[in-house]
């Protein structure tokens, strides 16, 4: 399995996905600070692996703290909290695994010492770690009948190991039917302007052996116009309680080519990350990065100087266009606004 982050004794490891796929080494943050800059600048993303740091981050922040009272150390708490959060403001896994950490510490905090604190707190990190595993293995469980018995699977942006504690949601259910025994080639698109599919996507399915082909970005509607493609699975960053999914950019796009040519369009995501507090994904806040992701290749201006950019790093894909939600309590379907709220009960 791919060590995608992990708690040590001095701080979080973190693969650094910006040197992929030439370089595997790691990044170690020994405070909550350095937990924010490694989310903020994708040495880690995805959004299952940003929930994940982002409760280590809180974890690590309240075991660092030297506060010797409870006040002291709720004021410290807000501050580590507010500083995780403003990383990236469109993964509700983000502030679902910030949450799942203050909460803990609220509700023990007059009961406990601060020592017992820090013991309970990290130990709940490294848990979310392994129910994340878990979750990305149940969700390939449910997803994996879905996938052709034999035929090619497009899927945008990196869903996989890389962007979970393992396994990964989109990638889990081609990694569980491939285990079924289905002969599954997939398309990676490239994914501009961070070259998620190419650099990651093809890298960890390269390692698992499961046949891979890249694609730039423009190319996937006259694939499928020949037949080309059997069913599409992508991940997710926040999903509106009406199934309004947002994920990498373009994949919008990549929903309205797969309905207009009768091809299935899976979302893969665990259950933290649907929003029942979002209504529909015109609410959804969209992230815009910095425009030098675009103007730029390893470091190479590719625009002309001064050329006005736009950097969202996000779109929203309508609930119409989704086939199905797979995540670990099961498979959604239409209308999602009620199945979303059943499966809720």
């Amino acid at each position: 399995m791919i060590p995608t982050l992990e708690w040590l004794p001095e701080g979080v490891s973190f693969l650094d996905q910006t040197k992929l796929p030439h370089e595997e080494t790691y990044v170690l943050a020994t405070d909550y600070i350095q937990v924010a800059t490694v989310i903020r600048d994708m040495i880690t993303r995805g959004a299952m692996a940003i929930g994940v740091s982002g409760a280590m981050g809180v974890a690590l922040g309240i075991q660092n703290s030297t506060a010797a009272t409870i006040p002291a150390l709720d004021a410290e708490v807000e501050t580590i909290c507010t500083h995780l959060a403003e990383t990236r403001p469109t993964a509700v896994n983000l502030f679902w695994g910030i949450g799942q950490i203050r909460d803990l510490y609220n509700q023990i905090k007059h009961t406990k010492s601060i020592p017992e604190i820090k013991q309970a707190v990290v130990a709940r990190a490294r848990q979310m770690y392994d129910e994340d595993i878990a979750n990305c293995k149940q969700m390939g469980q449910h997803g994996a009948s879905l996938m052709p018995q034999k035929g090619t699977v497009l899927t945008h942006c990196n869903a996989g190991a890389l962007a979970a504690c393992g396994y990964g949601s989109a990638l889990g259910v081609i990694r569980a039917a491939v285990e079924r025994g289905h002969e599954i080639d997939v398309f990676a698109d490239e994914t501009r302007p961070y070259l998620q599919g190419a650099r990651l996507t093809a890298w960890e399915l390269m390692k698992d052996n499961i046949p891979t082909t890249v694609l730039c970005d423009n190319m996937s509607a006259h694939l499928m116009k020949g037949g080309r493609i059997q069913a599409v699975i992508v991940g997710a960053d926040r999903i509106a309680a009406n199934g309004d999914t947002a994920n990498k950019i373009g994949t919008y796009g990549v929903s309205i080519l797969a309905k207009e040519h009768g091809i299935p369009f899976y979302v893969a995501a665990p259950w933290a990350t649907i929003d029942v507090n979002t209504p529909h994904g015109d609410l959804i806040p969209i992230e815009q990065r910095n425009p030098r992701e675009v103007t730029h290749s390893n470091g190479i201006q590719m625009t002309p100087t001064g050329v006005s950019i736009q950097n969202p790093a996000f779109d929203v894909t309508p609930a119409r266009y989704i086939a199905a939600i797979i995540t670990e309590r099961g498979i959604l379907r239409a209308p999602y606004t009620e199945s979303i709220a059943a499966m809720s009960r």
